[in-house]
């Protein structure tokens, strides 16, 4: 007989379905329980009740039902994150290897100095004008930076001669392919020889201003 999912393990597989860190997706329950609705990452969450000494939750993603569960008060209050303890578990494992075998997607919070073969979708908030920059291959080359965003951060956007004519302020762009790096101190993305960027035509709401987002409890 098939053993039936605890809230911890299916709490823990969404976490990583729809890449929400784990103590974000806590603290949203938490705040959700408290104040009836929350946001988390593209998920709202929302509570609908409580049945003896469980809180039933609806989690959806732009309006789609992605979950309801329960979730015990005491699972609530336990101390730290109950939600990472089930992160290793084999609903997880198997979703991360099979993901593994396709392109990643990645949010702007996860990303790190180093990483390559970079993936996602954001908006353009705004381009700096080209300038003419001496590059290390002994040319002259066009640059300009463009500031993006997605509903977890924003961070700049390296973009050299032709590519600076593939964006503009106020649209919505898809990036395959691209790398991290820092630069003084500060995250970037440079798309290089490989990397590409693209208008998407149609920009869906849940990408959010940063500065908009709901704060949630800190536990």
């Amino acid at each position: 007989m098939k053993r039936k999912k605890s809230s911890g393990e299916y709490l823990a597989f969404l976490s990583a379905k729809y890449e929400v860190n784990p103590d974000t997706l806590f603290c949203a329950l938490l705040s959700a329980g408290e104040n009836q609705k929350s946001r988390c990452g593209n998920l709202s969450i929302e509570c609908r009740g409580k049945i003896k000494d469980k809180i039933i939750f609806l989690i959806t993603e732009d309006s789609k039902v992605v979950a309801q569960l329960s979730v015990s008060q005491s699972f609530l209050k336990k101390e730290g994150n109950p939600i990472r303890t089930f992160m290793g578990t084999d609903m997880v494992r198997k979703h991360e290897a099979k993901r593994s075998r396709t392109p990643a997607s990645y949010s702007i919070q996860n990303l790190r100095a180093g990483m390559t073969h970079v993936n996602l979708k954001a908006k353009v908030l705004e381009v700096t004008q080209p300038k003419q920059v001496f590059t290390r291959y002994g040319n002259y080359a066009s640059l300009a930076k463009a500031v993006i965003e997605d509903n977890t951060g924003k961070i700049k956007l390296c973009l050299w001669n032709d590519q600076i004519d593939a964006v503009s302020a106020g649209t919505t762009v898809q990036i395959e392919n691209a790398r991290t790096s820092t630069f003084k101190g500060e995250r970037q993305l440079s798309l290089g020889k490989t990397g590409t960027v693209s208008n998407i035509e149609h920009f869906k709401d849940d990408i959010i201003p940063t500065d908009l987002q709901q704060q949630t409890p800190n536990n």
